[in-house]
């Protein structure tokens, strides 16, 4: 392809995404990259990559950006500039070329006015510096009173690691092998990889790679999460013999985790109320020999009797998913004040309806991948003060009760951010009844 193809597809491809077509639903961003190739087959993989990368780019860092199109280049923030500001500055195109690139031709971004033209060559001057720590680690700058509460001084290091790209974590299933045994699956088959730093399950990957279509893989040796989900999973403290209930599992990540640490002995109970997110789980579960998961979709007049009934409840709420802003960049834009009052509404039910499942002496662990206190710790606040008895244990302390090691953080909860321990955004808290 040549360069002004490229720039052309990512534009229609920031497009589809900021800006779904009449009748049809948002989408995330991989899922419309994944769409827009599979109807495009002719596009070479080089292409792909170049193409994905400038789209991924410009939406973790759209806020700067746009700061910099008006503020040095006097141009308005719409895809086309941006894409072009992408590929000036991360894909190192002259500017002189990539204002050639846009003559209108076929596959080629549309023609630009002399006076844009002028504007676009103005990109790579010196750059100045957006005035805020929204602009310059590129988040919504309504979000910035919370996520300053959250980390203060350490703001800017914290969130400008979320504006870079995230590495390809794998968990190892401990029922089907070791980590020695993944890691040279992997080397086997010729990728790179190593431990993660603080998940004894975790291998990271040097590179990218299709992972799903290793053997290895299809033959269930490792799972695709990232080390702050191992964490929480690791956290629940499930052992061999226990019953445990996943109430929000989604797609079963962490149920398929909590099987292999209770050793496929004992009972867990994996409900959601997206049956087809949970429909999912089924081949997950074949491929990793998990014997002990039963699925129920949740539903109206479909719910859970089993009252009292659980040694562990694990709650990964639905949130806003600012801890996962490096691999899903678009969702940062996607947000609103009202759908993250409807996040935390229904984080508070899920908290108030999973304690109705522990046992005595049980542990409810209420879990976001969120960096977000009103979706993390305001919410474990609200909730123990709502509900007489119920008290905290310290993460770290659940931790080593449930590891005998030291965690692999401090505190009251579990906070993991890519900043200080290269992880995706991770809140959890460890609860006990009366």
């Amino acid at each position: 392809m040549t360069p002004g193809a490229r720039i052309q597809a990512a534009v229609e491809l920031l497009d589809r995404i900021e800006t779904p077509p009449a009748g049809e639903e948002a989408l995330p961003a991989d899922a419309v990259l994944n769409a827009y190739f599979r109807g495009r087959r002719y596009i070479g993989a080089k292409d792909r990559r170049a193409i994905g990368d400038a789209v991924f780019q410009t939406l973790r860092q759209r806020a700067t950006i746009d700061w910099l199109l008006a503020n040095q280049a006097g141009l308005s923030a719409t895809n086309r500039f941006r894409a072009l500001w992408t590929f000036a500055v991360h894909g190192g195109i002259a500017t002189a070329e990539l204002a050639a690139c846009c003559d209108g031709g076929r596959y080629h971004p549309a023609p630009l006015t002399e006076d844009e033209a002028r504007r676009v060559r103005m990109i790579d001057v010196q750059q100045e510096v957006p005035p805020t720590v929204a602009g310059q680690a590129s988040f919504p700058e309504w979000l910035a009173p919370e996520i300053d509460a959250q980390f203060g001084s350490a703001t800017w290091a914290e969130m400008i690691a979320f504006a870079q790209g995230a590495p390809i974590d794998l968990r190892v299933n401990t029922l089907k092998a070791t980590r020695d045994e993944a890691l040279a699956a992997l080397a086997k088959a010729g990728i790179a990889a190593g431990p993660t730093p603080l998940s004894p399950l975790g291998v990271r990957l040097e590179g990218r790679a299709n992972v799903a279509g290793l053997a290895a893989y299809r033959e269930g040796l490792f799972e695709v999460q990232d080390e702050s989900s191992q964490l929480a999973s690791l956290l629940v403290g499930a052992k061999p013999g226990m019953r445990v209930l996943d109430l929000c599992a989604g797609g079963g990540g962490k149920s398929l985790a909590l099987a292999a640490a209770m050793g496929n002995r004992g009972s867990i109970l994996a409900c959601d109320t997206d049956a087809k997110r949970l429909a999912r789980l089924a081949p997950r579960l074949a491929r990793s020999g998990a014997r002990i998961v039963k699925t129920q979709a949740l539903g109206k007049g479909n719910g859970t009797d089993t009252l009292g009934q659980f040694d562990r409840v694990l709650v990964d709420a639905p949130c806003s998913g600012s801890g996962t802003w490096r691999r899903h960049p678009d969702s940062k834009w996607r947000l609103t004040p009202a759908m993250l009052d409807r996040y935390r509404a229904a984080q508070s039910a899920l908290l108030r309806e999973a304690a109705r499942h522990v046992r005595p002496n049980g542990r409810l662990v209420y879990a976001v991948c969120s960096i977000l206190p009103s979706e993390g710790a305001d919410r474990v606040a609200a909730f123990l003060s709502s509900n007489e008895g119920w008290r905290p244990i310290a993460a770290d302390r659940a931790w080593r009760e449930a590891l005998g090691a030291k965690a692999p953080f401090d505190g009251a909860h579990m906070l993991l951010t890519p900043h200080r321990h290269r992880t995706d955004g991770f809140f959890a808290a460890v609860l006990a009844p009366p």
